[in-house]
């Protein structure tokens, strides 16, 4: 299989020099070759960066309660769909499930994965797929962290505001061409320093859009790192925005080593479609009985702490979870995003 340097290379030449930005991060993400395609996974050991549900299990006890809540708002229906996507190794799914909800019996919980290899690893008991179901949805669709990873446009003010495309040089190395626009996204700021740059997040908002018509009854509810307008991040250094990771440290510049590392940025909230209610994760999880199932866990462990078996290892782990998920310095200021039909 070519690599993802050679598929980039290939795409650029017949594209006749240079393609955009967003073309470039879906072949180096997504591609025959890509990170997510081949090695790139959230996970403590083996994996590039650790996300809310690798914390431990509680993340997703608490997602289990929400799930509970919302069969029970749809009149607790036979069949409930739960659809998780960018279900990486399936670890959420897994919490999800040993947290044994209400609605367990009752749902059919689909898990979606671009990657083979991951999907390989879901647990028993969920649907495993590449794609979207394309059924009407009653019931859930949620996502962690997944629309930081949808390939964007990038754009970057030299005295107007102009598209990046990415070129390669003879000796292989990949580089930035500035291109003016056919035309300008209408949430570009004016008077903008020079050198601002931005995301356009064209995928993202398609994404939501598709997902919102999937469902009939019910919610979709999104976890990522989020700036409420355009505008605040064109203030920002480029770097605080548009990032890498590999074996959970930041990676290098986003056009070296294409397929190797991870291109994440944050989600600008102006640019998604309206209508969802918006807090932090950390007032979200406690809105969902987080700390009350902290004080279970507490209370669990001195019951046994003269004797403790493995379940109750498990939830005084609680404590030190909720200390991570909750943190104002960390995952706890990363946005809940819900809409609800």
């Amino acid at each position: 299989m070519p690599s993802a340097v050679k598929q980039l290379g290939a795409a650029i030449a017949a594209a006749g020099g240079a393609i955009p930005f967003n073309q470039f991060m879906q072949l180096a993400l997504y591609g025959d070759a890509g990170f997510y395609t081949t090695t790139g996974q959230a996970g403590r050991r083996g994996g590039d960066f650790i996300t809310s549900p690798e914390v431990g299990p509680l993340f997703g006890t608490v997602i289990a309660g929400y799930l509970d809540e919302c069969w029970e708002k749809l009149g607790s229906p036979a069949k409930f769909d739960v659809v998780e996507c960018g279900a990486g190794p399936g670890t959420l799914a897994r919490s999800i499930l040993a947290a044994k909800p209400r609605c367990l019996q009752a749902m059919n919980y689909v898990a979606v994965e671009i990657s083979a290899a991951q999907r390989s690893l879901h647990p028993k008991g969920v649907e495993s797929r590449e794609t979207m179901p394309e059924h009407a949805i009653n019931g859930v669709i949620f996502a962690n962290e997944l629309l930081d990873n949808l390939p964007f446009r990038l754009f970057v003010f030299d005295g107007a505001w102009l598209e990046a495309f990415v070129a390669q040089t003879p000796d292989g190395a990949f580089v930035e061409v500035l291109h003016k626009p056919a035309a300008l996204p209408a949430v570009l700021p004016q008077n903008v320093a020079l050198g601002s740059r931005v995301p356009i997040q064209d995928a993202a908002f398609a994404w939501v859009n598709n997902a919102l018509s999937l469902i009939e009854r019910g919610s979709l509810l999104l976890f990522d790192y989020c700036t409420d307008t355009t505008a605040e991040v064109t203030a920002m250094p480029w770097r605080e925005w548009l990032r890498t990771y590999k074996d959970h440290e930041r990676g290098g510049h986003y056009l070296l080593a294409p397929g190797s590392q991870d291109i994440t940025a944050q989600v600008v909230l102006d640019q998604l479609p309206t209508g969802f209610v918006a807090m932090p994760q950390a007032k979200f999880l406690q809105q969902w009985g987080i700390d009350e199932l902290v004080l279970e866990g507490n209370a669990y462990w001195e019951n046994l702490s003269g004797a403790p078996d493995v379940a109750a290892i498990k939830m005084r782990s609680r404590a030190t979870e909720a200390q991570s998920l909750l943190a104002l310095d960390g995952l706890g200021r990363f946005t809940a995003l819900e809409w609800s039909k």
